[in-house]
């Protein structure tokens, strides 16, 4: 892909150095000329062949931050049951006392 990139943006040189060495052609047209013959289309196909690849690599960096997320939840899990042994995963204990009955 590299070499038709290069390849056509040399072609789109050669038509710029045509246009301003004409004896009609200005350095003006010369400067469009490369601009919309050469630089623009080499960019929008460029970035179009290259969606695959942002594709892959946006995946692969949510992939590394699920897994990172994961391994900080339970790394989060782990140190909390090494901190508080004594939860067993039950609801804590009502500190009021139930409606009609003092203390």
């Amino acid at each position: 892909m590299h070499l038709v990139i290069i390849a056509w943006l040399y072609v789109a040189l050669m038509m710029a150095v045509a246009e301003a060495t004409n004896t009609t052609g200005t350095v003006l047209g010369a400067i469009f000329t490369f601009l919309l013959y050469g630089a623009l289309p080499v960019a929008i196909i460029a970035y179009i062949m290259r969606a695959p690849a942002r594709r892959r690599a946006r995946q692969a960096r949510e992939q590394a931050a699920r897994e990172a997320a994961m391994s900080a939840g339970a790394a989060a899990s782990a140190q909390a049951s090494a901190l508080a042994p004594d939860q067993g995963g039950q609801a804590a204990a009502d500190p009021l006392a139930p409606i009609g009955k003092e203390t």
